[in-house]
C-alpha cells in the first residue's frame, strides 16, 4: 500500500445532538506513512478513529478507507485494521496469553499459526515471563503492552494508535517508538497516531494534523508547520570576546532585529528570517568578526500546538 491512498474523507462530520465532534474533515493519508493526530481531549479525535473503522456513521459527508466505505464495509474494513484505544480492555480474569489467543481467533488468524504469532508477540513486548499470569495482576505498563500485542495479532495495514506509550517506563516507550518506526519503514504498514506527547510526534510522524473543537487547523510535516507558524527565528551567536563590540555595531544596522547581549561573548538576537541567516553570518565575517557558533532556535512542534490553539481560541 506504500504511496498509495490509504484513508480519504470528504467533509466527514459527527454530530451527537447539539454537539459537532467532527466538522467538516479532509484528510488523505498514503500508505506507509506515520499520521500524527493532535488535539486536547474532546477535540474529535477518538471521533474519527470510530468513524474511519466504521464504528460510528457519519452525519455527513464521506470516507474511504483501505478502498472501502467504513458504514457499508465495517466488519470487513475492521479485519484489516488494528487499534489501540486509550483506555484497552482486557479480560482480567485470563492470562496474558489466553486475552491474546481469544482476540487472534475473533481477527481470523488461522488456528495453524495462532500459537507461534502468540509468542511471537509476547517476546516482542517481553510479556513471555509473565504470559500464563492473571492479566488483574498486571502494571499499567504490562497492560498497555499486552494491548499494543493485540492490536498487532492479525498484521494489520492501517494501525490506529491512540495514546501509545502511556503508562511505559523511558525503555518501553523507545521499544514502542522502534517498533512504530519499523512497522512503516520496514513493513509498509500505515500508522494513525493519536498522541499528546508532541516531542513523540514530532519525532516520529512524517505528518502531523492539529485538531481542535472536531475542526482540523492544520496539517503538514512538522517542519512545514513550524515554519508556516514562525516566519522569524531567534539566533544565537558565540563570537571572540575582543569582536562583541563590533558584532554589536554591525548588527546594530538591522532595525528589525531585537539583540540581547548574554555575556561577553555571546549574543542573542529576535526577529531573523531563516532565509537571512546566512547574509548576516556573512556580513559579520566581512567585517571582521570571528565566529565560533551559530545556533538557531527552533521553534518546536509543541510550540506550533500551542499557537494554533491560542489563535483558535481567540
Amino acid at each position: 500500500m506504500a504511496n498509495q491512498t490509504v484513508i480519504e474523507t470528504h467533509q466527514l462530520s459527527r454530530h451527537f445532538g447539539t454537539v459537532t465532534a467532527v466538522d467538516q474533515l479532509d484528510l488523505t493519508i498514503t500508505g506507509g506513512e506515520i499520521f500524527g493526530f493532535l488535539g486536547h481531549n474532546g477535540a474529535g479525535k477518538t471521533t474519527t478513529i470510530r468513524l474511519l473503522n466504521g464504528v460510528l456513521a457519519p452525519s455527513a459527508g464521506t470516507a474511504r478507507v483501505l478502498g472501502m466505505d467504513p458504514v457499508v464495509d465495517g466488519p470487513k474494513l475492521r479485519y484489516h485494521t488494528g487499534v489501540l484505544t486509550e483506555t484497552p480492555s482486557l479480560d482480567d480474569r485470563l492470562t496474558g496469553r489466553e486475552n491474546l489467543r481469544i482476540y487472534a481467533d475473533l481477527f481470523g488468524v488461522p488456528i495453524a499459526k495462532v500459537s507461534s504469532r502468540v509468542d511471537e508477540l509476547l517476546g516482542i513486548f517481553e510479556l513471555t515471563e509473565r504470559a500464563a499470569e492473571r492479566v488483574g495482576g498486571y502494571s499499567k505498563g504490562m497492560r498497555q503492552r499486552l494491548a499494543l500485542a493485540r492490536a498487532l495479532l492479525h498484521e494489520p495495514e492501517l494501525i490506529f494508535l491512540d495514546e501509545p506509550t502511556a503508562g511505559l517506563d523511558p525503555v518501553a516507550t523507545r521499544h514502542v517508538h522502534q517498533l512504530i518506526t519499523r512497522l512503516s519503514r520496514e513493513e509498509g504498514r500505515t500508522l494513525f497516531l493519536c498522541t499528546h506527547n508532541l516531542e513523540e510526534a514530532q519525532q516520529l510522524c512524517d505528518r502531523v494534523g492539529v485538531m481542535e473543537h472536531g475542526r482540523l487547523l492544520a496539517i503538514g510535516t512538522p517542519a512545514e508547520l513550524i515554519r508556516q507558524t514562525y516566519k522569524l527565528l531567534s539566533l544565537d551567536l558565540e563570537v571572540a570576546a575582543a569582536d562583541l563590540p563590533l558584532a554589536l555595531a554591525q548588527l546594530s544596522r538591522y532595525s528589525t532585529l531585537q539583540v540581547q547581549t548574554l555575556n561577553h561573548e555571546q549574543i542573542r538576537m529576535h526577529g531573523i528570517a531563516r532565509d537571512a541567516i546566512p547574509e548576516l553570518i556573512a556580513t559579520l565575517s566581512a567585517a571582521g568578526v570571528h565566529i565560533y557558533r551559530v545556533n538557531p532556535r527552533e521553534p518546536s512542534l509543541a510550540d506550533v500546538y500551542f499557537a494554533l490553539h491560542e489563535e483558535a481560541t481567540r
